[in-house]
């Protein structure tokens, strides 16, 4: 992984001279993609940390891009787009999207949700695993093995399960867990949380509406019952 390169993914040459512009002038290395193909040609070849993805694509929609990208990466995404209803954002987050900005936005706000992005990605002071007899946790190396098959989580779902892990047996509540994922000043994150959640039961949990790990506290938050 290319620890400051960001792709810039959009169709429109005014929008990505200004974003280039402004990121560049934060420190980030910028490479561009224009296309659904060009998206997932970059990302494979160069892995860069974070994908800013506009929705709109000559020969595909944004959707499709994350989608295919989950099949071998877990890099974040942050999709740029006019599009602003809950069921839009829930849409995104399921294939796995990790934010969703909404256009017009400010600088100021773009450059929080990267740094917020880029701080759900693994670090070397993170425990090192979590096992039972079907599941392996990798913290380190950003890892969930499920019976000897590897998982695929977005960085925000493995933030997400990691912290509930440390936390093992204690009650979280969705005011912590919102304002440890999305940062001291998130608002209106709950729908976020929630489809997260549902996604990482989907994932981990052998019978996800019945599940073993992540225990719902009614009214209060969640729990990992180690």
């Amino acid at each position: 992984m290319n620890h400051d390169m960001i792709l810039l993914v959009d169709d429109d040459g005014a929008i990505r001279k200004m974003l280039r512009i402004a990121l560049e002038a934060k420190g980030y290395q910028i490479m561009e993609a224009v296309s659904k193909k060009d998206t997932i040609e970059s990302i494979a070849l160069h892995s860069p940390k974070l994908v800013l993805l506009d929705l709109q694509l000559p020969d595909g929609n944004g959707l499709e891009v994350i989608k295919e990208v989950r099949t071998f990466s877990d890099v974040p995404f942050i999709v740029l787009s006019v599009m602003n209803s809950e069921e839009d954002k829930i849409a995104l987050l399921d294939a796995g999207a990790d934010d969703y900005i909404t256009k017009p936005f400010s600088m100021g706000e773009l450059l929080a949700r990267i740094r917020t992005a880029f701080r759900r990605l693994p670090t070397e002071d993170t425990p090192i695993n979590w096992e039972n007899e079907n599941l392996v946790i990798d913290f380190l190396n950003h890892q969930v093995v499920k019976s000897n098959q590897t998982i695929q989580l977005t960085p925000t779902e493995f933030q997400i399960l990691t912290f509930l892990v440390k936390n093992s047996g204690k009650i979280i509540s969705h005011e912590l867990l919102i304002k440890t994922i999305w940062g001291e000043m998130a608002q209106n994150e709950m729908n976020s949380l929630r489809v997260h959640i549902t996604q990482l039961r989907k994932k981990i949990e052998n019978t996800p509406n019945q599940p073993e790990w992540i225990i719902t506290v009614p009214g209060v938050g969640y729990r990992w019952a180690d």
